[in-house]
């Protein structure tokens, strides 16, 4: 698996430095940043970009969901080199938990110090409403794969790895400052994992909110999960998309999920933009 990743990572560094970098170096990016259904309009803003198909990759997946325009898109915003994924990979797809974080552990390899992974996520809190922006505090995941089971990867990081502050704190405290500096609503909250494809009954609706959860959805988890093994710094934006099942008694549905984020677009980017140059100038 290493070798693959390291093949993998020196094919998107080679592009790169083709496209993004005159001096002949690597260019060692200085955010990832993982796009989820609806979103992928923000790698359109980055200068000079390169866009490399995942097919294209050695030992890269292919992604298989409406909404995942399945490429990394390479380019910088304000001088900074950013490395965006515009789709990912997810279990329900058939792939293994080493496959859904295969393109995060070529971040490590590259050196990626800061990873702001987004999803489109379900309300399961009456509380919040479709288009609403959701700062991930925390997670829950009781779904008993994981991408750090089987041997562990050294150069990643530790056997048993810390996940006491896997959406690190001071970030999520610049996160909040900004929207609040640029009049965007911005709530936080608690992400519960499932692995899907099936959206959540009505009885396990609830049965997520007692557990102290405010949205659901099928992704990132397993992302932040090797991110914080590797030590990275991470933030998580969920758009609420829709109300889960049982909370407003309409059927749920992939296009809701991806009209919804399409129409928060231009917050969800200037909220992006706007964190990115606060945390590259300021001390994490």
């Amino acid at each position: 698996m290493l070798n693959q990743i390291e093949e993998a990572a020196a094919y998107i560094s080679s592009r790169m430095v083709q496209g993004t970098d005159r001096s002949g170096e690597n260019p060692a990016p200085q955010f990832g940043i993982i796009l989820g259904s609806g979103l992928g309009s923000f790698a359109d803003r980055l200068l000079d970009p390169v866009s490399i198909p995942f097919e294209a990759i050695p030992h890269f997946p292919v992604s298989t969901v409406e909404g995942h325009r399945g490429r990394i898109v390479a380019g910088r915003y304000n001088g900074l080199l950013l490395m965006v994924l515009q789709g990912r990979f997810h279990y329900y797809e058939g792939y293994s938990m080493d496959q859904v974080v295969f393109p995060l552990r070529c971040m490590l390899k590259l050196k990626v110090p800061n990873l702001i992974v987004t999803n489109a996520a379900g309300s399961v809190d009456p509380a919040y409403r479709p288009g609403d922006l959701m700062l991930i505090k925390d997670h829950i995941k009781f779904h008993g794969d994981s991408p750090l089971r089987g041997p562990n990867i050294d150069a990643f990081g530790p056997r048993f790895n810390d996940m006491s502050d896997p959406y690190t704190e001071s970030v999520r405290t610049l996160a909040k400052e900004t929207a609040q500096q640029l009049g965007i609503g911005l709530t936080e909250g608690v992400y519960y994992y499932m692995a899907g494809p099936s959206y959540e009954t009505a009885s396990e609706v609830r049965a997520i909110r007692i557990l102290g959860a405010n949205a659901v959805g099928m992704s990132t988890v397993p992302e932040v999960i090797a991110a914080a093994h590797g030590g990275m710094n991470v933030m998580g934006l969920s758009c609420i998309t829709n109300m889960a099942t049982g909370i407003s008694g309409q059927v749920v549905g992939h296009d809701e999920v991806i009209k919804t984020g399409e129409q928060v677009t231009e917050k969800f980017i200037a909220l992006i933009e706007g964190i990115i140059g606060k945390w590259a100038t300021q001390p994490i």
